[in-house]
């Protein structure tokens, strides 16, 4: 969700996931109160989301409230997580218009432990330390203040794939096969070369990819340190791994691969289902994004394979409760209910959102997606889990991610050279962090 995407997760609507041999059993802006609030008991949690965090249309919502009646949870949601954070700041700024839970972006966490923590309410007051053993260290640690204090429970994370049209490869020429692909596009040169390729039987209006944002995106996110180091020095500028993905991107825009879409403009949502681009870096989050647009005749037509120069991972959320929450002890109950491992891979059966509880990932690792041609994901995607680096994560990550992709869309759409759109970057990123 983003979602990252400049941390965008979008509805998806359609293509159930086929889980063989895991048993999905369950366990046992600020929403106004209903008139009922408080009679009998009854509670009203409100929880405010940006993209889709998959919980409603997995069922979790209703099936929460069957189990227990004197709550009614209301959802409101931002598909833009850049206009949320804005919002979101606002709001704890003046104290007021806060949900009882607020998701929080993988690119933000390091914000809110970092400058925020006497926003967010610390969740060992409910018990929440003795979930540290349901998460991935990387996950729970990086919601973990220095001091201790826990401000946030894991949703999914964002290992890396390619997802792409077999339709398009074939009328193009292409291989196919899932585990050929993967050997070709081992590097991110033998991606590009794979799209030169392409460009020269493409059918008409049919781009390789469809933005190097994308690209760029995607790259990043295998990278252990990105835009700080260690000790929280800003290091974008002087890091080899940002000029490599930068460049990289900059060589797709100048071999003329990219549909230069700009991700998440409607522009691009209708790219989706007209063909206008044959592969598109995919994080697990991205799956039901891809369903969501290319809608029913977008069946069987994609695929997905292991992701060129290694593992990464791009995206991934949290849920935490404001200390300002009305509901502060219920709203726990209910994001710990949320992020169990039951409902974690009922969230990956329904949207492909993949699983930052251990226990989630090991019932989702027989999974297959039968719109995707039936792509093992539980295998690719776990697989890119286990390998992914642990990422350095700054205050500003985000910002700076930002600033950059935005950069990158003035090369690939306006034509400005790689030199000035860097010295835009850099003056926006100052601007950005003060």
């Amino acid at each position: 969700m983003p979602i990252a995407r400049a941390a965008k997760r979008a509805t998806a609507r359609l293509g159930a996931v086929v889980l063989t041999g895991a048993l999905l059993a369950a366990c046992g802006s600020s929403a106004s109160p209903d008139a009922s609030e408080g009679v009998g008991g009854r509670v009203t949690l409100s929880i405010d989301l940006f993209g889709s965090f998959g919980f409603k249309e997995a069922g979790l919502y209703e099936e929460y409230q069957k189990l227990h009646p004197n709550v009614t949870i209301k959802q409101s949601d931002t598909q833009d997580e850049a206009d949320y954070w804005k919002s979101l700041q606002t709001r704890l700024a003046g104290g007021g218009g806060l949900a009882d839970v607020q998701g929080v972006e993988v690119g933000r966490i390091a914000s809110v432990t970092q400058q925020q923590s006497d926003k967010f309410q610390d969740l060992k007051a409910f018990g929440a330390d003795k979930l540290a053993g349901q998460f991935a260290e990387a996950k729970w640690s990086a919601a973990t203040t220095k001091d201790g204090k826990v401000l946030g429970l894991g949703t999914d994370v964002g290992p890396e794939a390619m997802c792409y049209r077999t339709d398009l490869f074939k009328q193009a020429g292409l291989p196919t096969d899932r585990g050929e692909l993967a050997k070709k596009w081992s590097t991110w040169d033998g991606y590009l070369e794979l799209g030169k390729e392409y460009k020269k039987k493409a059918p008409a209006q049919s781009a390789w990819l469809d933005s190097i944002g994308s690209l760029y995106g995607v790259m990043i996110g295998q990278e252990k340190e990105r835009y700080y180091d260690a000790s929280g020095e800003l290091i974008y500028e002087k890091n080899p791994a940002v000029k490599t993905a930068w460049d990289t991107s900059v060589k797709a825009a100048e071999a003329g691969l990219s549909a230069k879409l700009d991700q998440w403009s409607p522009q691009w949502n209708q790219a989706f289902a007209a063909g206008s681009f044959a592969t598109i870096p995919c994080p697990a989050w991205m799956l039901g994004y891809v369903k969501g647009q290319a809608g029913d005749a977008g069946q069987g037509k994609w695929d997905v394979a292991k992701l060129p120069g290694g593992a990464g991972n791009w995206g991934g959320s949290y849920l935490s409760i404001p200390r300002a929450a009305k509901h502060k002890e219920e709203a726990y109950k209910l994001i710990e209910w949320l992020t169990a491992p039951e409902q974690q891979a009922k969230v990956f059966q329904k949207q492909g959102n993949f699983p930052s509880s251990t226990g989630a990932i090991a019932k989702i690792a027989d999974a297959e997606d039968p719109y995707f041609s039936g792509a093992p994901i539980g295998q690719i995607f776990g697989d890119a889990a286990k390998e992914s680096p642990v990422q350095v994560l700054g205050v500003h990550d985000q910002n700076v991610m930002q600033q950059l992709t935005n950069a990158l869309s003035e090369v690939e759409r306006k034509g400005v050279s790689s030199g000035t759109a860097w010295e835009t970057a850099k003056k926006g990123v100052a601007n950005v962090i003060g």
